[in-house]
């Protein structure tokens, strides 16, 4: 079972990775194409370059439509799609200053209390994103530039989520089980 566990999480935080590489590469590409756009548009780049200013404006060189609504949706995305990764190999912020001194076995028992409600609250937010999903696939919204359903950006944020609160619950089962037994069942960072 940790296998597959983990192989998902992986696997939804190889997707991610690679989905912000494209908004990576996305945003530069906008950025380079507005700052030449800008540089273009000025007199000196006219006497410069002379009707080869005028040609490539005309391609359309600038910025990127809809890089904004891209990225935002994307990055969404790709925030829910670590997620797993960071659940399963407890790689969320804590602050351990006063825990740390606590004997093991109290220790064992905050990470599953913390788990379980950790793991309730990802449970609500992903409730939250299916009624995002539901509620834009309603009214039918689309993104200002780019004219695409809002709604795409829920669900694909709100996939996700299910496979954050499917590893989150197998670590809140795994960390109970670490309580009661003693034994190390899930990685320790």
């Amino acid at each position: 079972m940790h296998h597959a566990i983990k192989r998902l999480a992986r696997s939804t935080a190889i997707v991610g990775g690679f989905v912000l590489i494209a908004l990576i590469v996305l945003t530069t590409a906008s950025i380079i194409g507005r700052t030449l756009s800008d540089v273009l548009h000025t007199d000196f780049a006219a006497d410069v370059m002379g009707s080869l200013t005028q040609r490539l404006l005309d391609v359309g060189l600038g910025e990127i439509n809809g890089s904004y609504e891209l990225l935002e949706a994307g990055v969404a995305f790709a925030i829910f799609s670590f997620f797993p990764v960071c659940q399963l190999y407890t790689s969320h912020a804590t602050v351990d200053v006063f825990t740390s001194l606590l004997p093991q076995r109290v220790t064992r028992l905050l990470m599953a209390f913390w788990e379980v409600v950790l793991t309730a609250a990802l449970i609500l937010i992903s409730v939250q994103l299916f009624g995002g999903v539901q509620r834009y696939y309603g009214n039918g919204e689309t993104t200002f530039f780019l004219q695409f359903p809002v709604w795409w950006a829920y669900a694909a944020s709100f996939a996700a989520s299910v496979v954050t609160c499917i590893v989150a619950l197998y670590c809140a089962v795994m960390r109970i089980r670490e309580s009661m037994t003693g034994q190390a069942l899930l990685p320790q960072v």
